[in-house]
């Protein structure tokens, strides 16, 4: 269930390049900003909103990357329901022009968190920073805006991994609580693809819940499919991954070697076996 800010920048490339490097920067290009996130225990979560209130982009550029100014793109206050961001929804958040540039590093002030439980109770959690630093998030190759272009940078929303679990899962009373550490993912979309299938038993029938987790040396993405055993994962980068669905009281099934290519979609179905 991973759900993604958006980024749409246009006259975007991307750089073999990390870090900061110096680039021709004449014109302006387009930036759009979108927001879904990422797997979670949704049987048992009612909401789970973020408020935004401010966004950043920094350009790159020769010798110390911290003394580079940022440059506001987006003010005011937007909640957003990450559960409502699921397999392949995204939403926007911005559209603007910027000046053309590489640009390596976004900051997004997150400034409420909160999760509801189902029959449960409500958690208001602390911004560790959030509020007064942001939260930075590196683009990996930088993104190149030169005029003329459209590209997407997507802004994978990490939910599992951003609202971590105090107590006991297996019921609503369990929980004791979350603690927010957020884990956010950038992807010039681009030059990624999209990854959808659906998670069935040996008799076609459809399982709901299934986690799917995307792997290279580690775990790159993850959804979870929802009651029609449907998953997507947007903004997987070019490239060769192995896939593994898992659910359970079935089997783990893995596949190897599933090539996702840029601009394109790959169907991969489960057949998961009973244990």
């Amino acid at each position: 269930m991973k759900k993604l800010f958006y980024a749409i920048l246009s006259g975007l490339m991307v750089l073999i390049m990390p870090g900061c490097n110096k680039t021709n920067d004449s014109g302006n290009g387009r930036l759009v900003v979108k927001i879904t996130d990422a797997p979670f225990p949704v049987d048992m979560v009612e909401s789970a909103e973020v408020t935004i209130t401010k966004i950043e982009i920094r350009k790159a550029g020769d010798g110390i990357c911290d003394s580079i100014p940022f440059l506001v793109v987006w003010e005011g206050s937007e909640t957003f329901n990450l559960l409502n961001l699921r397999n392949g929804v995204v939403e926007d958040l911005l559209d603007l022009e910027i000046p053309a540039g590489e640009y390596n590093l976004i900051r997004l002030y997150v400034d409420e968190a909160g999760l509801k439980v189902k029959d449960g109770d409500n958690f208001n959690l602390k911004i560790p920073g959030g509020r007064q630093t942001g939260i930075k998030i590196f683009i990996r190759p930088g993104l190149v805006v030169e005029g003329g272009l459209t590209s997407e940078l997507l802004l994978d929303f990490d939910l599992s991994r951003s609202f971590v679990m105090r107590g006991n899962m297996s019921s609503p009373a369990g929980i004791k609580g979350f603690i927010f550490k957020p884990v956010i993912r950038a992807v010039n979309n681009s030059n990624a693809g999209r990854l959808e299938g659906k998670v069935t038993d040996k008799n076609s029938i459809k399982i709901k819940a299934a986690s799917i987790i995307v792997k290279q040396d580690t775990v790159v993405a993850s959804a979870i499919a929802d009651t029609m055993g449907y998953y997507a994962i947007i903004g997987l980068p070019s490239g060769t991954y192995s896939v593994l669905a898992a659910k359970e009281n079935f089997d783990t099934v893995k596949v190897d070697g599933v090539k996702i290519v840029q601009g394109n979609r790959t169907l991969l179905n489960f057949v998961l076996p009973n244990k």
